[in-house]
């Protein structure tokens, strides 16, 4: 039985609408990462599984209840989910371990059962030695792992985070993310995890839904997603892609810059437009020796520039397309320099139109 569904859900704001007809099935135990840019609509999705907006058409179920439709809403608390925000919204005049138990109290459990609870969660989320401190007395990292194990504690049917990592710097935030899917593995919460940030949702997530105004783009593992887009949108996001345009020649092979590159993905339609997708890592460059038969593109090196573990060049084609590579600190065209381009069949991804 899956854990959450999403059924042609649908939010308006007037004329505007923030989430178009997205349907999402969420097994029991699976952590799924909305992920997109800022107005896509992935946290209104989260606050209408939450309860804290109605949709306009659709409804969210939580196992086999709808909990949500334009007919009936069920409040928040009717519905055993925890969230955890971007602030952390911890009590400043509680210490960790009653921030953490805030939530069993509220239910009236047995003392002796609350600190059991709060003694193993604090262990699990490596709180214990913090457990007497009070918010203003710990880091972000602290903080959020407090706000993590208050969620935690209180054994949701699904966890909802909305950017939990925002507000950390660089450094804590890359940390964090292998501790939210430590945690992950530990409880096996159903878990939607909403982010902006490319590099969350691949180490944290089992699926990707990528969206784009209000829609679901592709939703796959996190590999499928990187290694197969199917828009030129989820390709771009999705880490440093070039777009190849040209003229298809048949259902697999694209006329670009003079040449004919053959690649995989959605099949093409003969002579019509078409965009091909490939990494800038994916693309290797060559002086003009050995053989330049099957997807080898001829260019001219615009900009070299030394990154100390890279070189990133910018190379453009007789078309006049420019097209981005990061290749080895040990090869140096300067500006100026003919090179050869070699896409590999298998890297050279067909888009949908």
């Amino acid at each position: 039985m899956s854990s959450v569904t999403l059924r042609g859900l649908t939010k308006r704001y007037g004329d505007l609408t923030v989430l178009d007809n997205v349907s999402l099935v969420i097994k029991h135990g699976e952590l799924v990462c909305l992920l997109g840019p800022s107005g896509c609509g992935k946290t209104t999705a989260l606050r209408l599984v939450a309860g804290f907006a109605e949709p306009t058409a659709g409804e969210v179920m939580l196992g086999d209840r709808v909990v949500s439709s334009p007919k009936r809403t069920l409040a928040p608390e009717q519905r055993n989910v925890s969230m955890v925000f971007q602030s952390y919204a911890l009590w400043p005049h509680m210490t960790v371990a009653e921030n953490v138990a805030y939530g069993l109290t509220l239910r009236k459990l047995d003392r002796a059962m609350i600190a059991d609870k709060v003694k193993a969660i604090l262990a699990t989320t490596r709180l214990s030695p913090l457990a007497d401190r009070y918010p203003a007395e710990l880091s972000g990292g602290q903080q959020q792992r407090v706000s993590l194990a208050r969620a935690l504690i209180v054994e949701p049917d699904t966890l909802l985070l909305d950017e939990p990592l925002s507000n950390l710097d660089a450094n804590l935030r890359e940390e964090m993310r292998f501790e939210v899917r430590r945690l992950h593995d530990a409880y096996r919460y159903t878990t939607i995890y909403v982010t902006h940030d490319q590099g969350e949702a691949m180490t944290t997530a089992d699926k990707i839904a990528v969206m784009n105004g209000g829609r679901i783009e592709q939703l796959g593992s996190p590999q499928e997603v990187y290694d197969a887009p199917r828009s030129e949108f989820v390709a771009r996001f999705l880490g440093g892609s070039n777009i190849l345009r040209g003229k298809a020649l048949d259902a697999a092979t694209v006329a670009f810059a003079g040449v004919s590159i053959a690649c995989t993905g959605v099949a093409l339609a003969p002579g019509a437009d078409a965009a091909v997708s490939i990494r800038q890592h994916e693309i290797g460059i060559t002086n003009g020796s050995g053989d330049h038969s099957g997807n080898a593109v001829p260019g001219t090196v615009v900009r070299n520039v030394f990154l100390g573990n890279a070189r990133d060049y910018i190379v453009e084609t007789k078309d006049g397309s420019q097209l981005r590579i990061t290749a080895e600190p040990a090869s140096d065209f300067a500006s100026g320099t003919p090179v050869w381009l070699q896409l590999p069949q298998q890297r050279c991804r067909a888009l949908l139109g």
